[in-house]
């Protein structure tokens, strides 16, 4: 009899484990990355000779744009072979803050172009389990390069920071606006509204769910104009978005029961005076989430349609809908949102306004966008918009840009310390453990081909009066 011998093997150690993950991921993003810098070379391709045949070109002279085409594709094959990094920036100024890091105001060294620098603390992503929302985030802002979206021109990172070059909008957010106009026209509401649901259906085109629509992530342009931001880290799955954050709360009344029959006056005030301190911290406000998100039976790209009928509601009355004293308070209203959505009697909207607020605040089945964005195009709200040109004409608020690096759009924030490595974190033991997790940050650098062909020249999108 034949007799089969059997070759045990020891079982993996963690560490062999990790290394042939490692090694995978590595070789998996090297021939990916060939790949898609092939279809966008490609398209670069079909994009100029589209153009031209519209401009209707001689034969010489699209030879001679050929030409021109095909060395920027050379000086982009070279530049991408540089290292970029935190010394070809010139830090200027602060102009946000998070929990998990900050935004900064910068100069690129050798153009002079001006851009917003978002920067991540490496250690508060591993922490917080972070990593696949920040990964979400940049590949979000490589693929969508569109009018609608926040353009993303470089990623990059070191041993503490991971670092988001994109394109600075001096008009500030949503949130900044708001709280310096109180309530907004119907006119100027449903401006800021219709363009928002063009932003919004855009990323819902490219199959994406932004999940986490809200003021502080519409940006304005330098003509006023709405641009989606903040992608990856707000996906419902940060802390105060996940139920298990409002689990096990005291669901007797709150202490202060005065909260609950302010009038419109005092709860606008009340909401101003937490708003920006929600905004910066870990735990953010529940606010604007959807309902079915909370909830563990999962949620599709309505969600998004949700939070818009909310920031609507906003614009209108001055605060949210379901604002309260505490994150905890306002969960328990937004998932009894059939009591707690009453519009106040001495801040009178139109019914066209109220009925399309109820559209988009509804159970999930029945809310408007559910057949289409050409659903809610057409509701009477919307009546007379323009969607075709809407970014073409003025913005309902005018922004008043002085230069290319104005930041009176935004709040002032004293300097930080996020740049400089303190003692704990250059310690060897603190590098050694970095340099293990380093791994899952592959493949993060990127490069736009527009951000490195286009030199000693401010791009069009940083002038006033263009896009």
């Amino acid at each position: 009899m034949a007799m089969t011998s059997q070759t045990s093997y020891p079982s993996m150690s963690n560490h062999t484990k990790e290394r042939v993950t490692m090694a995978k991921v590595t070789l998996e993003n090297f021939y990916s990355n060939l790949i898609a810098q092939h279809e966008e070379r490609e398209m670069r391709q079909q994009k100029l000779e589209k153009v031209m045949d519209q401009e209707g070109l001689a034969d010489e002279e699209k030879r001679i744009r050929r030409s021109e085409h095909a060395r920027k594709e050379t000086e982009f094959l070279r530049l991408k072979r540089t290292r970029l990094g935190l010394e070809d920036f010139e830090s200027l100024k602060v102009i946000g803050r998070g929990a998990f890091g900050e935004v900064r105001l910068v100069q690129k060294k050798d153009t002079g172009h001006v851009y917003a620098m978002k920067i991540l603390r490496k250690a508060d992503m591993l922490e917080k389990e972070q990593v696949g929302h920040i990964r979400a985030e940049r590949d979000i802002l490589v693929e969508a390069d569109s009018l609608w979206v926040v353009k993303m021109f470089y990623s990059f990172q070191d041993k503490l920071n991971l670092y988001l070059i994109m394109e600075f909008l001096p008009g500030g957010d949503m949130m900044t606006l708001l709280m310096k106009k109180d309530t907004l026209s119907e006119e100027a509401t449903q401006f800021y509204i219709a363009e928002t649901v063009l932003a919004i259906d855009s990323i819902h085109q490219l199959g994406f769910i932004h999940r986490d629509i809200k003021p502080d992530n519409l940006l304005l342009d330098s003509r006023g104009h709405v641009k989606l931001s903040d992608f990856g880290l707000c996906t419902g799955l940060k802390r105060a978005h996940r139920t298990e954050f409002y689990k096990n709360l005291n669901h007797s009344l709150p202490n202060d029961l005065t909260s609950q029959n302010m009038n419109s006056k005092r709860k606008a005030e009340t909401w101003k005076r937490n708003r920006r301190q929600l905004a910066f911290s870990t735990v953010g406000t529940p606010d604007y989430i959807a309902p079915e998100v909370f909830m563990q039976n999962g949620y599709n790209k309505l969600c998004d349609w949700w939070s818009l009928g909310v920031i609507m509601y906003e614009m209108l009355i001055g605060y949210p809908p379901f604002c309260s004293e505490t994150p905890q308070e306002t969960y328990r209203k937004v998932m009894n949102w059939r009591e707690t959505l009453v519009f106040p009697p001495e801040v009178p909207i139109s019914e066209k306004a109220k009925d399309l607020i109820l559209r988009f605040c509804c159970e999930e089945e029945h809310r408007i966008g559910a057949s289409g964005v050409e659903e809610i195009k057409s509701n009477p709200f919307f009546e007379g918009v323009d969607y075709d040109h809407i970014r073409e004409r003025p913005a309902a608020i005018p922004i008043n840009i002085r230069s290319i690096d104005d930041t009176s759009n935004f709040d002032e924030f004293p300097d930080s310390d996020i740049l400089t490595p303190t003692a704990t974190q250059v310690s060897n033991q603190a590098e050694a453990d970095l340099k293990n997790k380093d791994w899952v940050f592959i493949n993060y650098t990127y490069k736009r081909f527009e951000g490195l062909t286009a030199r000693g020249a401010i791009p069009s999108y940083m002038k006033s009066g263009k896009r």
